[in-house]
């Protein structure tokens, strides 16, 4: 068993951010725990998780979760832990932004369990972080990491932006670094994109910003490729770089199709074929599950084809790559003509240049997956 656990509280929305989150002055943080926990207790009786006795790994995303009181993080996992056993090795990861880092805050987070941060830097350009509307200044991204290291929680990942558009002058080789020099275990870099209801969306729609174009964004992604690679970091998944021993356990388990169970306003969950969601509003969820009814907003239950298409995009976006024999012959030798793939032990995995391709290479190769 998976668990995600989606927290919406931020002081600011960021200018590109599409999420479910939910901006407030004061976060609600006990009445949080106590939505989420009351929502815990109902899906202890859900057909799909009854016997899955053990967590593996869990995840506390958002939103910023860093913005939830320590002392109900720590209620949070303990509960979890009296109704399910949570495996003595699990990851468990919360999401935190450099402002947000304390000591005292860090080592509670610890003491409750917490063994693993991904910490949203995004860029160490002053400028950059101002126009993305991000809360800390670059001067607290170092400060953070080491308060992080000083509490014992050396696990930890930094978060990227990578493909901004021009006129911001970002020197994203420079960002590299400086992210490199802070030694982190896993870095996680992020691609722009633009979301028409945020405010990056409303700026494109005016003309006030023009998205950067195809090939500067090739060229960043392949100077991250070879950079990280040479500072020692292995390109393990479209977004993701570890050192080796330290890939992200609970990501992976999304891209092996693993069921997990998304708790929290704009949750999801899967398992086997069934896909579920909560309603994304912080306050119509509290209100459903106040009311003691299901926040859950839809489900869906995928086909075979369906099936087989998330096989194919979800393996494709990793370094371990597909059976060979999900696609045909054609598709392969022409992949590999190209240099977007590589062919080894019976199975297909895409290259960088392949990755920087992967929805157009997935919507071709859809075509040839058996079934379809």
């Amino acid at each position: 068993m998976h668990l995600y656990l989606h927290i919406p509280f931020c002081a600011r929305r960021c200018s590109y951010c599409d999420f479910a989150i939910a901006v407030r002055r004061r976060v609600p943080s006990a009445e949080y725990a106590d939505a989420v926990l009351a929502e815990w207790a109902r899906r202890q009786n859900d057909p799909a998780w009854v016997g899955a006795e053990t967590i593996e790994t869990i995840y506390l995303g958002g939103g910023t979760p860093s913005h939830l009181a320590p002392d109900q993080i720590a209620r949070i996992l303990d509960t979890i832990g009296r109704s399910r056993t949570i495996a003595g090795d699990a990851e468990i990861t919360l999401e935190a932004n450099p402002d947000d880092v304390t000591i005292a805050a860090a080592r509670r987070w610890r003491s409750a369990g917490v063994n693993r941060i991904s910490l949203g830097v995004q860029s160490f350009d002053p400028a950059v972080l101002r126009w993305m509307h991000r809360t800390h200044s670059v001067e607290q991204v170092p400060a953070a990491v080491a308060t992080l290291r000083d509490a014992g929680l050396d696990e930890l990942s930094l978060d990227l932006i990578f493909g901004l558009p021009a006129e911001l002058g970002r020197d994203w080789a420079a960002d590299l670094q400086r992210a490199v020099e802070l030694d982190p275990a896993h870095l996680s870099l992020y691609g722009l994109t633009v979301e028409p209801a945020t405010p990056l969306g409303h700026w494109v729609e005016r003309g006030d910003v023009t998205p950067i174009d195809e090939d500067t964004y090739a060229t960043e992604f392949l100077l991250a490729h070879r950079s990280l690679g040479t500072a020692g970091y292995h390109h393990y998944e479209v977004s993701s770089y570890a050192r080796t021993g330290h890939r992200a356990r609970h990501n992976s388990a999304y891209w092996q199709r693993a069921p997990y169970l998304g708790l929290g306003p704009g949750a999801h969950s899967g398992a086997g074929k069934v896909r579920r969601w909560n309603v994304r509003d912080w306050s119509a969820y509290r209100r459903l599950i106040a009311a003691g009814d299901s926040a859950e907003a839809g489900a869906e239950e995928l086909d075979a084809d369906a099936v087989r298409l998330e096989e194919l995009y979800l393996g494709l976006r990793t370094v371990e790559g597909v059976e060979a024999g999900m696609l045909n012959a054609t598709e392969r030798a022409r992949w590999q003509e190209q240099g977007w793939s590589v062919e080894e032990g019976g199975r297909v995995r895409l290259t960088a240049e392949g990755w920087l391709r992967l929805d157009a290479l997935v919507a071709s190769a859809s075509r040839s997956v058996r079934g379809l």
